[in-house]
C-alpha cells in the first residue's frame, strides 16, 4: 500500500503483524522526513474555540490537515487485517498509541522487556566456532533492541562490550586498537572494520 501527497508517492513499509520494533524505526524515520513525527508521537491540542484568533484558526486547520495527512500514512502502512483496529481513530497519535499498546505492550511489559535485553547484552559472549560478522549481527541486534524500548546506550559502552566479549584470539588485536586509538571517539563500526581488516592480515 501507498499513499499519496503532492502528487508524490510516498512508499511505506506495511505492517503485517509480526517484526512490529522494526517496522516502528522505519515509520518513525519516514514522519520525521516529513516533518510529521510530532503529530504521531505528542499529537496537538486543539484549543477553546470560542476564543480564537483569526491566525489560531489558520493554524488550527494546519495541524488538522498535517495530522490527517500523517493518519493517511499510518492507516495506508498497515495490513487489511491490522487496519480494522485502529479505522476509528481519527488522530494519528491516537492510532499510534493503540498499536504501540497492542503490539508493543504497556509501559510496565516494556521494562520487563528492556530488563531481560541488558540481562541479554551484559552475558553476551562470542562463541568458540562464531565467525565475527555473525556475532557483530547478533549483538547488533540486541543493542538494536534495547534503543527501541528507550535505552540510552553509547558508542562507547558497545565498544567496551565487544572488547570484552571476544575470543581470545583477538586479544592482541585487540591490544593494538586500543594503544593506538582513542577509545572516547572510537565508534563500532570502526572496531569491527579493523578488527576484519587486522584478521584478514
Amino acid at each position: 500500500m501507498a499513499s499519496s501527497s503532492n502528487s508524490s508517492e510516498i512508499r511505506v513499509p506495511i505492517f503485517n503483524g509480526e517484526n512490529f520494533d522494526l517496522w516502528m524505526i522505519k515509520m518513525r524515520t519516514m514522519f520525521i522526513s516529513h516533518e510529521l513525527w510530532s503529530y504521531v508521537d505528542e499529537g496537538y491540542t486543539v484549543p477553546e474555540i470560542e476564543n480564537m484568533s483569526i491566525a489560531q484558526k489558520l493554524e488550527l486547520k494546519k495541524k488538522i490537515k498535517k495530522d490527517a495527512k500523517a493518519l493517511g500514512i499510518l492507516q495506508n502502512s498497515v495490513s487489511e487485517e491490522i487496519f480494522p483496529r485502529i479505522s476509528n481513530e481519527e488522530t494519528t497519535k491516537a492510532a499510534w498509541d493503540v498499536l504501540l499498546l497492542e503490539f508493543k505492550g504497556s509501559e510496565k511489559v516494556r521494562v520487563v522487556k528492556l530488563q531481560y535485553l541488558r540481562r541479554d547484552f551484559e552475558y553476551t559472549r562470542m562463541n568458540e566456532t562464531e565467525l565475527l560478522n555473525d556475532y557483530s549481527t547478533r549483538l547488533t541486534d540486541i543493542v538494536n533492541q534495547m534503543k527501541t524500548y528507550g535505552e540510552s546506550i553509547t558508542e562507547k559502552r558497545v565498544v567496551q562490550k565487544i572488547f570484552m566479549s571476544l575470543n581470545r584470539k583477538y586479544d592482541a588485536i585487540i591490544y593494538i586498537i586500543e594503544e593506538t586509538r582513542d577509545m572516547e571517539t572510537l565508534g563500532v563500526q570502526d572496531v569491527m572494520g579493523t578488527l576484519r581488516l587486522l584478521m584478514r592480515g
